[in-house]
């Protein structure tokens, strides 16, 4: 197998592993939230339609004396990028070593101003040095993390809109070099306003920009990102409370989205300054700001839903779509290769779920499967779904897209040996075999699922994922019901309870109790076809027809 690729910026559009990729971010910090709570936000982040994390990392609490380092409990930065991981998000990562963030002293540890001398954010020896020091401890905590060791971080940043203080012009060449001298091998990012821009990059880097901005060049040939579009705004003491009207936010989101632009909500969840750790404003009059960072963001300070959670999360399902989002192209050949000769899981092939074909077509015809689809294929053209092998199209490039289902294989009788999978030949399109195949594995496995931006039911692109939550005061066990959805898959909590099918006989899924947990449970529906706005659940199990099989055993012992 080879190397994984990680997010790239070598076009109009991010790509990761290849296949265009859209950062669609939120900002949680680890130190403004109690880690009991960590995972609950992380959930209602990914709930919303959000695909990455974006955390600042606080110098200042991870050294709060020289040479005295903390990164235990609260501060467990491992644990909480390890925590996005699991649950199914990247991560881009600020480590600074300046943060901003309305945090006291921007993150910097105040020790350093014991130096009569010192110089913050520049070359100065005395900072320098420290930095140092401080990164030795860091960064080899972050390593394993990256994306192409298995991890989840797919980027970091080089320092915090020094394009606005720029008093140095080898300071940001210095943190670069010092991030790559220790391991850091994922996209570099650096975050300005529109006047930084000009003195906050680095050579090689990619620059994301802070909304509000002057104006986004459209003939720029690196993907566009907003690395920071404030929900809001922090406060200081004496002065009102600041709020951004959720439709004006929604709005101005809608039109970055429509022009492909990638985005980072800054915050997502704000959280709290805990302790004497807020920061302060002196732009010629000194503001210290308050404990509160709740930054009218799409949760409250104290974590719940918002309406501009609700119109946020609205907005994003519109966006999401299982042919937009990232899936891993696992192999290209001229001809199209059956699931278990596909190089996944260890070049052991891969053995459930779906396949995704996709090849290029110039003009219309009769799409012939020569029996070569094993077992049902939903058809595409440019990611619309046409139907079941039969159409005709324009004349014109084209995307041909074959989605096919492993239905399960044979367990009994002489065709054991022929139970290959996906496509096992050649398709034809007007008597001519098609060629050059992309393909893509798409096994349902825990780590493809969490892959995915689940949506929430608002006019979706199928197939989709649907996301929801069940509460549950004592677990028992019951059966879930899918009235008026088509075909797919259901998981709940990461247990795949098997397929859905409207054609019965099979009406309900069984979900054991133990498989459930007392407070929110996770339910993810992959629906082919069609969803409904509801799921179901029942005492008892709900069959459609029946047919009496005794006379068929009978003949069989016979």
């Amino acid at each position: 197998m080879s190397a994984r690729q990680g997010l790239r910026a070598d076009s109009t559009h991010f790509t990761l592993d290849g296949a265009p990729f859209r950062i669609l971010g939120g900002s949680i910090h680890y130190f403004r939230v109690p880690r009991a709570y960590w995972r609950d936000r992380l959930l209602k982040l990914k709930a919303c339609g959000l695909n990455t994390l974006t955390t600042y990392v606080p110098w200042n609490l991870h050294e709060p004396e020289r040479g005295v380092y903390l990164f235990q409990e609260e501060l467990d930065l491992e644990a909480y990028i390890r925590l996005a991981g699991e649950l199914g998000l990247w991560v881009i990562l600020r480590p600074g070593p300046y943060i901003c963030a309305e945090w006291d002293l921007g993150g910097l540890p105040s020790w350093l101003l014991q130096d009569k001398k010192m110089k913050l954010r520049t070359s100065y020896s005395g900072f320098t040095s420290a930095v140092n020091s401080y990164f030795d401890k860091l960064i080899p905590r972050i390593t394993p993390l990256q994306y192409k060791n298995g991890g989840p971080i797919i980027a970091v940043q080089v320092e915090n809109e020094y394009g606005s203080y720029a008093k140095d012009e080898r300071y940001m060449s210095f943190i670069k070099e010092a991030l790559l001298s220790r391991g850091i091998s994922e996209l570099l990012l650096t975050s300005d306003n529109n006047d930084g821009l000009k003195c906050g990059g680095v050579d090689g880097g990619t620059v994301a920009f802070i909304y509000p901005f002057i104006n986004l060049v459209s003939s720029l040939l690196k993907p566009l990102m907003v690395m920071e579009y404030w929900s809001g705004w922090f406060d200081v003491w004496g002065e009102p409370h600041h709020v951004f009207p959720a439709p004006e936010m929604i709005s101005i989101v809608r039109e970055l989205l429509d022009r492909g632009i990638s985005i980072n909500f800054y915050m997502f969840h704000g959280g709290t300054s805990f302790g004497f750790m807020n920061g302060a404003v002196d732009l010629g009059t000194y503001k210290p700001q308050t404990s509160s960072y709740d930054y009218d963001a799409p949760l409250t300070e104290s974590g719940d839903y918002t309406t501009k959670y609700h119109l946020l999360r609205s907005l994003l399902s519109t966006y999401s779509s299982m042919f937009l989002q990232c899936y891993e192209p696992i192999s290209e050949a001229d001809d199209p290769v059956n699931m278990e000769c596909l190089p996944a899981n260890h070049n052991n092939g891969q053995s459930y779920g779906y396949t995704l074909y996709q090849t290029d077509i110039y003009s219309g015809g009769d799409l012939n499967s020569r029996n070569h689809v094993r077992d049902r294929a939903l058809v595409f053209i440019d990611r619309e779904l046409i139907g079941v092998l039969d159409y005709r199209t324009q004349k014109s490039e084209r995307t041909l897209s074959l989605l096919v289902e492993n239905c399960g294989r044979v367990n009994y009788g002489p065709a054991l040996d022929n139970q290959q999978k996906g496509l096992v030949g050649d398709i034809t399109l007007d008597n001519v075999p098609l060629k050059k195949f992309t393909m893509h594995c798409l096994d349902m496995k825990t780590s493809f699922i969490n892959r995915f931006i689940l949506s929430i039911f608002c006019c979706p692109t199928y197939p989709a994922f649907f996301r929801g939550s069940l509460v549950v005061d004592q677990p028992t066990d019951t059966f879930l019901k899918l009235p008026n959805w088509s075909k797919g898959v259901v998981f709940v909590n990461g247990q795949n309870l098997g397929r859905h099918w409207s054609v019965g006989p099979q009406k309900a899924l069984y979900l054991p109790g133990p498989w459930l947990r007392s407070g929110d449970n996770e339910i993810v529906v992959f629906e082919e076809l069609k969803a409904a706005e509801t799921v179901h659940f029942a005492e008892n199990l709900e069959y459609g027809k029946t047919v009496d099989v005794s006379t068929q055993l009978f003949c069989t012992l016979i």
